[in-house]
C-alpha cells in the first residue's frame, strides 16, 4: 500500500490512514448471544469487513476480549478477526471496561494517534465504558454503530445517544473504509472495493453489476474500477 497517499490528496476528511486507530471490544461468540439488536451473521459480516480494510491499509488495531480464558468456559475472538490479525494477540480481562486495563491504553498510547474508532459489544456495557472514558482522555472518538449491538435495540440505541451527546461521532463500517479511501483511482480504493464485493451489501451488489455489464461487453471499464480489474493505466 501507498501510505500517505490520501492525506497527500488534501481531501480534508475528518479519518485518514495516518490519523486512525481501530479498537475492536469484545467480539466473541458468546457475547454477541447476548446482543440480539444486530443478527449475528450481519454483525460477524460487518465487523470481518472493517478489520480486513483495517489490516490490508496497515491500521494499527488493538483487540480485546473479556473472559475469554481462566474461566469455566473459552470464548475465543470471532475467527473472522483472528484470521485476518493472527499476529495480534487479544488483550483479555475481567472488567468489562476495556478502556481501565493498562495494556489496552499502552496499546492504544504507542500508535501516538488520537482519533479512536471503536466498534464492541454490548454498546451499552463494554462499547459504551471505553468511549465515554476515552472521551474524557481526551481522544477523538468514533464509535461504528453496525459494527457493535446492544441486549435490546433499545439498550443500542440508548448507549448511541449518551456516547454521542458526551461528544463521540457514530459512524457505519461502510463510512469509516470510504473515507480512509476516498480516491476511486487508488490502490487502496482497490483493496477496500475488494471487500466491499465480499462484505458490502448494496456496494457489492453495485459493484458486481457495473462489472457484470463491463464483462458483457455493453459499458467500457470505468476508471474507477481499473485498478480492481488489474488493470494498468
Amino acid at each position: 500500500m501507498r501510505k500517505g497517499h490520501v492525506h497527500d490528496l488534501g481531501l480534508g476528511n475528518e479519518l485518514t490512514i495516518e490519523n486512525s486507530t481501530l479498537i475492536l471490544i469484545d467480539h466473541q461468540p458468546a457475547v454477541a448471544l447476548c446482543a440480539p439488536s444486530l443478527r449475528q451473521d450481519v454483525l460477524v459480516n460487518n465487523v470481518a469487513g472493517l478489520a480486513r480494510c483495517a489490516k490490508l491499509l496497515g491500521i494499527p488495531t488493538v483487540l480485546t476480549t473479556v473472559g475469554a480464558r481462566g474461566s469455566v468456559l473459552a470464548d475465543p475472538i470471532f475467527k473472522e478477526i483472528s484470521e485476518v490479525f493472527p499476529e495480534i494477540t487479544p488483550i483479555d480481562r475481567t472488567s468489562t471496561h476495556a478502556w481501565s486495563h493498562p495494556d489496552v491504553r499502552a496499546a492504544v498510547e504507542a500508535t501516538g494517534r488520537r482519533k479512536l474508532i471503536m466498534a464492541g459489544i454490548l454498546t451499552e456495557v463494554c462499547l459504551a465504558q471505553s468511549v465515554l472514558t476515552a472521551l474524557k482522555d481526551e481522544f477523538e472518538v468514533y464509535f461504528v454503530s453496525d459494527c457493535s449491538a446492544g441486549g435490546t435495540q433499545e439498550a443500542h440505541d440508548d448507549a448511541k445517544v449518551r456516547m454521542a451527546m458526551a461528544g463521540a461521532k457514530p459512524i457505519n463500517w461502510i463510512a469509516v473504509t470510504a473515507e480512509w479511501a476516498p480516491d476511486y483511482t487508488s490502490r487502496e480504493r482497490a483493496s477496500v472495493a475488494e471487500v466491499w464485493m465480499q462484505r458490502g451489501g448494496a456496494p457489492a451488489m453495485l459493484t458486481d453489476f457495473v462489472m457484470a455489464q463491463v464483462k458483457a461487453g455493453l459499458v467500457p471499464l470505468p476508471e474507477s474500477l481499473r485498478s480492481l480489474a488489474g488493470v494498468k493505466s
